[in-house]
């Protein structure tokens, strides 16, 4: 588990294909001092697993289904990505629940600049928008972000100047894509309803005189 609190401006320093998989070595010297084989290790929000670590470098390989999810795919040496540490247990969520796992991609539509920040709009897949709300949270590139405005096609976040300056964000240019993970909360919440309220008595405690 994330909390799209980005904590280092990485680099992809190589790519290796390899069918329809793909194999990523990212420089990352924050994010792998203490990581080892099987850690994980958000990149531009996709969760993935640690293969093996040196010189402040890590691999990961990036499967099929998460190739044609992200915009992963995309990524050449040189590529800008941004990288996070799964929080630890007890620690501050700075942001809101991310899990890596993206929903699907979006694309830059628009900057606006502000005095100290930009308005950044973003398509919107059709799938996900009952997911997207004003003042939500959602994770664009692995960051956590609040929702300004929310349509059936696109939405639009505030960047402040800490956003543009330590994350991939400060680069995107419209008709680039980004990675779009929706506040898991929001499905769970469908789906419950989706399937109504569970019976009385079927619970944990039946039978033992609680609620």
């Amino acid at each position: 588990m994330f909390t799209g609190i980005i904590e280092e401006l990485g680099e992809v320093t190589a790519v290796e294909q390899t069918g329809d998989s793909a194999r990523l070595r990212l420089r990352g010297p924050l994010v792998t001092e203490g990581a080892a084989h099987g850690d994980s290790i958000a990149v531009n929000g996709v969760c993935l697993t640690v293969v093996d670590t040196g010189g402040g470098e890590f691999t990961a390989d990036v499967m099929a289904e998460t190739l044609s999810r992200s915009s992963l795919g995309a990524l050449v040496p040189g590529s800008r990505v941004n990288l996070e540490r799964p929080m630890a247990l007890g620690g501050r969520l700075g942001g809101h629940l991310v899990q890596g796992h993206v929903d699907g991609t979006g694309t830059i539509l628009d900057r606006a600049p502000g005095d100290q920040w930009e308005i950044v709009t973003v398509s919107l897949p059709a799938g996900l928008a009952r997911y997207v709300v004003e003042k939500g949270s959602i994770t664009v590139d692995g960051v956590s972000l609040t929702v300004v405005d929310a349509a059936d096609d696109r939405f639009t976040v505030s960047l402040i100047p800490t956003t543009l300056a330590l994350t991939t964000l400060g680069l995107k240019q419209p008709g680039d894509p980004v990675n779009l993970e929706v506040d898991v909360l929001a499905k769970y919440v469908e789906r419950l309803l989706a399937h109504g309220t569970a019976p009385r008595g079927t619970g944990a405690g039946a039978g033992a005189g609680l609620p």
